[in-house]
């Protein structure tokens, strides 16, 4: 029995590989190593040079000043250059905006609408109409307009033109409303509409009735205003942040701290931690059970079964009989049982996690440093995001202006040539080259998408975004091997503290640097084209939802789920293979190879460390969240005052956004921070599992674990002779 059962585990061991093999030159991650996956490097390295050259033609070719700033209608920008202290735009006629049958509107871009646009300091905030008085013919138009409305070439002083003229050819506005500016523009306020003068209805170009023109100027224009009015908002909100940041500091200080102090106690408080949560998820069970067991008792007491209600859609209707109670009270009694002896039959590996979590603790303690290098990771992060949307934005923008001569007041006799078909140029436009078309203008249309670099931009966007998904997971890769390099120098330190080498993290940084960016780069590629592939999925999940049916549903929701799976699995090789690259200097497929075959060979260790360390770090996460939200909730919502402090709550605007940018920024520290602890446990775990394959205790082979893991394991190390007879 004992040969047939050694047997079997050497041909379970086989299966796997073989186990690695003592050496007695090994002590640690390996400094004679050589440059590993070197086509990958340069691939990679190619992408990057390819990258840099898309970022330069972006900013050589695009102006993100289409985004950020608007245009008047010759396609000046308000706000910047000559129109520097004219940072809003105004419509003359807002109800060409609003007239969503306007042909021309359509084919203009954005808030370009078929009437003139001028720059201007300020939005008007009253109303005016230019009354029927203003038509006679000794009529000045000084005494009429706005001159700071107006086109800017006119001067009304001095002007041939009389007011019917100025407003037929759109150089004076001939009404307009109390605006907000949105964005730069200024759009109707909708609030004060119902305010509008009565004299309006006599406003030549308007509608006699006064409702129909509030009712097209809120139609086309109310939902614009609703949408992007963020400017207030955004003020007010900034206002909260100018008040309480110094406090949204404290409270995220108090969260890096808490986070620290978490994790230096887990040596300390994780086995007590572990074993209430387990007896705890017992006790939900078993109470669970009981309220099963009471809830069926009562209704059998009542003859309910489900032969009286027969099939129904109210699911509520199935618990008033005894039937549903007895099916939950057999499934959480299977689970609860499942549960208990898989604790009773797995408590050495349990122990085992537990030891494991203490020593991360202790690693951690000795290298307090490895708790910052999350910020170095979020600052390269911070670039590739920062580049990639600059890129995108410049990309997006590109193109020269177009510009096309447009009538304004296509009533006008003549003007029906006019369509919008002839390029021109605003600075040298002359409308006498028009006659008849008084209102003829060059105005701006759209940007140039008629160019090499316009022609390939889908092309050039899809590059910015496949580089960016390589970066992210290079950096996220080289953070990984970076840590794994400086824990697992702590785990081969024989003597620990003495022989943990100087400055262990920068010396893993600077191998993964110098031998490693392949085999990262190779690792991060197979990551972002799985990625790549759900992003497809969801594109095309998306355009097709509506004309999807049943089985098609079914068939995406499939492919989502397995590329899903996919992606959470290579993750998890890539995380390893990057803890053996670290250690022993291997390309990426060898030490996946290596990796994986070790974890299949403790598969159950490895379970039980990965369920017990998630459900620690989750408790831990929510602990330090919900206790410095709950904190910060009761401080901003001014429930806790402070004494003598310049801070007051009914200050804030809205209380609740430095309540949620602490507990975002609480998340996101206490994120970094676990993450170290996380990848501290996965390197001592596979370097624990490497030591148990590679020594066995004897004075040639001596084991590196913890005196507590070999405890656990009731294994030690030899004493030499020479200490045996001093003793």
């Amino acid at each position: 029995m004992g040969r047939k059962k050694e047997s079997d585990e050497n041909s379970s061991k086989s299966e796997y590989g073989e186990p690695a093999q003592f050496d007695s030159t090994f002590n640690g991650p390996i400094n004679k190593r050589g440059c590993t996956d070197i086509i990958c490097c340069i691939l990679f390295m190619a992408v990057i040079l390819g990258y840099m050259v898309v970022g330069i033609l972006a900013w050589l070719y695009g102006d993100p000043r289409h985004v950020l700033y608007p245009r008047n209608s010759t396609g000046w920008f308000c706000g910047t250059g000559v129109n520097k202290d004219l940072p809003n735009v105004f419509y003359f006629d807002i109800l060409k905006c609003a007239t969503t049958t306007n042909l021309m509107a359509a084919a203009l871009n954005g808030f370009q609408c078929p009437t003139t646009q001028v720059c201007v300091k300020e939005c008007p905030n009253v109303f005016w109409g230019l009354r029927p008085d203003a038509y006679l013919p000794q009529s000045r138009p000084v005494a009429f307009f706005n001159q700071s409305l107006c086109v800017p070439s006119v001067d009304l002083a001095t002007t041939k033109f009389n007011p019917k003229e100025l407003v037929d050819r759109e150089l004076c506005p001939f009404f307009y409303t109390p605006t907000t500016p949105v964005l730069g523009r200024c759009l109707p306020d909708i609030t004060v509409l119902g305010n509008i003068p009565a004299y309006f209805s006599e406003v030549p170009g308007l509608s006699s009735d006064i409702n129909d023109t509030i009712n097209t100027i809120k139609n086309g224009t109310g939902d614009i205003v609703n949408g992007f009015n963020a400017r207030e908002i955004g003020v007010r909100i900034f206002e909260d942040f100018a008040t309480a940041w110094p406090w949204i500091l404290v409270g995220l200080l108090i969260a890096m701290l808490v986070s620290m102090l978490f994790l230096l106690l887990l040596r300390f408080t994780a086995p007590v931690m572990v074993w209430v949560l387990i007896v705890g998820l017992l006790g939900a069970g078993a109470y669970g059970i009981w309220h099963c067991y009471w809830e069926y008792d009562n209704f059998k007491t009542a003859s309910a079964t489900i032969t009286d209600i027969g099939f129904t859609t109210n699911f509520n209707t199935y618990l008033q009989v005894q039937e549903t109670w007895l099916a939950f009270l057999i499934i959480i009694s299977v689970a609860e049982a499942i549960i208990l002896l898989t604790i009773i039959f797995l408590r050495t590996r349990i122990l085992i996690a537990i030891a494991l979590i203490q020593e991360a603790s202790k690693a951690i303690g000795h290298m307090m440093s490895a708790l910052v290098y999350p910020l170095i990771t979020f600052v390269l992060l911070l670039v590739c995001v920062a580049y990639w949307g600059i890129t995108a934005l410049y990309l997006a923008t590109s193109g020269g202006p177009v510009y096309k001569v447009v009538a304004l007041n296509s009533t006008e006799d003549n003007c029906m040539s006019v369509n919008g078909t002839v390029d021109c140029n605003p600075t040298t436009f002359n409308s006498t080259a028009f006659p008849g078309c008084l209102s003829a203008r060059c105005i701006f249309i759209k940007y140039n998408d008629e160019g090499l670099l316009q022609r390939n931009l889908f092309n050039l966007q899809i590059y910015n975004a496949v580089a960016f998904l390589w970066c992210v997971n290079f950096v996220i890769a080289l953070g990984q091997c970076t840590l794994a390099g400086a824990f697992a120098s702590y785990y081969w330190a024989f003597t620990k503290p003495s022989d943990i080498p100087m400055f262990p993290l920068t010396a893993a940084f600077m191998r993964s640097l110098r031998y490693h960016v392949g085999s990262l780069a190779f690792g991060a590629l197979i990551l972002t084209l799985i990625q790549i592939v759900r992003i497809l999925l969801e594109y095309i999940d998306h355009k097709t939802r509506s004309a999807q049916n049943a089985c098609a549903r079914f068939l995406m929701c499939c492919l989502k789920c397995c590329f899903w799976c996919l992606e959470k699995f290579i993750k998890f090789l890539n995380r390893n293979a990057y803890i053996m690259i670290a250690v022993y200097g291997k390309n990426f497929c060898v030490s996946a190879k290596n990796a994986f075959m070790l974890l299949m060979r403790n598969v159950v260790r490895v379970v039980v460390l990965d369920k017990v360390t998630d459900l620690l770090l989750f408790f831990g996460k929510l602990l330090v969240v919900g206790g410095v939200g709950v904190l910060s909730f009761f401080f901003f919502s001014g429930r806790i005052p402070l004494p003598g402090s310049s801070f007051r709550s009914e200050n804030l605007n809205y209380y609740w956004m430095p309540i949620f940018t602490v507990v975002v920024g609480t998340y996101l520290i206490a994120h970094g921070f676990f993450s170290v602890y996380n990848m501290c446990v996965d390197t001592l775990f596979l370097c624990f599992l490497e030591d148990l394959e590679r020594n066995d205790g004897s004075v040639q082979k001596p084991y590196y674990m913890s005196k507590n893991l070999m405890k656990i394991l009731n294994k030690s190390n030899k004493a030499p002779k020479r200490d045996k007879e001093r003793n």
